[in-house]
């Protein structure tokens, strides 16, 4: 299994699977920034 410090091992596999991982963390990201939308709004405007 390739690792973060031996990136050169990584199989095309791991590739795809990092960048799934990394759109699955941004929409759950987006959800949750939509979904709690007053809180971030009153958190900037302090």
């Amino acid at each position: 299994m390739a690792t973060e410090k031996d990136p050169e091992s990584a199989s095309p596999l791991d590739e795809v699977m990092e960048d799934i991982r990394g759109e699955l963390v941004r929409r759950v990201a987006a959800a949750d920034r939509d979904a709690n939308r007053e809180i971030y709004d009153a958190l900037e405007n302090e």
